[in-house]
């Protein structure tokens, strides 16, 4: 069957500088199978799905898979997936508002100067055990001392931040996790601030490692940028709105934006970028 198909640059600077979606729009009727094969034969780091909503709030349900499981919520597939649902002609219930049904629940997403998504509360938080700590200093190639703070910032992939004290610290990381000692995913957050004045305030990089210690980095990543972004305006080490660099390793001008409500919600927004517009069969 023939599918509507979109895909979408996101947070990028400009088209084809952040990180890309698949979205299929009428994915009604498809499995799991069908959906993680299709995920798989793409390529990318997330494919989404666009079905009717189960819930009577919601604009539009969205299933999003990586190349290995389905997530229930991730950041830049939310945004290519409103992007791509607005564009093919969705009219939201609300005025201000749409609210897209996930695995993750309901997720506002309102044009903030482009899309941006309400930042999901965080799973897990506070201090990290020094033994764990120290493990991700030999991972980085990086005395311990170097790290400013950690903390997990986990807000559903299993997040851990680690705050360096420069972007140039941050850009300068190269990673081996055949250095460590344990097994099983390992998802980090680094962050470094860049000097005061600068067109963004943080560099951020997204570097994972899966249960066979293989290295990948996500160009630009909207779940860490949220949870980053709580730490940092929490703690006080930052005030919204700011923006982030993100995907400078990896030929990418991501540059995700942070605001914050009054009554303290965080808003991650981008641009969003149609590069492909067609049908697919699955």
């Amino acid at each position: 069957m023939r599918r509507r198909f979109k895909q979408i640059d996101v947070f990028g600077e400009h088209r084809y500088t952040g990180n890309p979606v698949a979205v299929v729009l009428d994915a009604e009727g498809l499995s799991t199978e069908d959906m993680q094969n299709f995920t798989r034969w793409m390529h990318l780091s997330e494919c989404a799905f666009l079905l009717p909503p189960r819930s009577d709030e919601a604009d539009y349900r969205v299933r999003i898979f990586t190349l290995t499981h389905e997530l229930p919520f991730a950041g830049h597939p939310t945004l290519g997936t409103c992007h791509a649902w607005l564009e093919a002609g969705g009219k939201p219930k609300l005025r201000d508002r749409i609210i897209q049904e996930c695995g993750a629940g309901l997720v506002p997403i309102r044009s903030d100067g482009g899309l941006a998504f309400s930042a999901p509360s965080l799973l897990r938080s506070g201090e990290v055990e020094e033994s764990f700590v120290e493990e991700l200093a030999t991972v980085l190639g990086i005395n311990r001392n170097e790290f400013v703070d950690v903390q997990w910032v986990d807000n559903g992939p299993g997040w851990v931040g680690i705050l360096l004290a420069s972007a140039d610290a941050v850009l300068s990381i190269e990673p081996d996790f055949s250095r460590r000692s344990g097994n099983g995913n390992l998802d980090i957050g680094l962050v470094g601030p860049y000097p005061e004045g600068s067109e963004c305030a943080f560099e951020v990089r997204a570097i994972f490692s899966d249960e066979h210690g293989q290295k990948t980095e996500d160009p630009v990543t909207g779940s860490l940028n949220a949870s980053l972004a709580e730490w940092l305006i929490t703690s006080g080490r930052v005030k919204a709105p700011y923006v982030s660099s993100q995907g400078t390793r990896l030929g990418r001008k991501g540059r995700p934006r942070i605001n914050r409500d009054t009554d303290g919600t965080i808003w991650v927004g981008g641009d969003t970028f149609t590069c492909i517009n067609g049908e697919v069969e699955i």
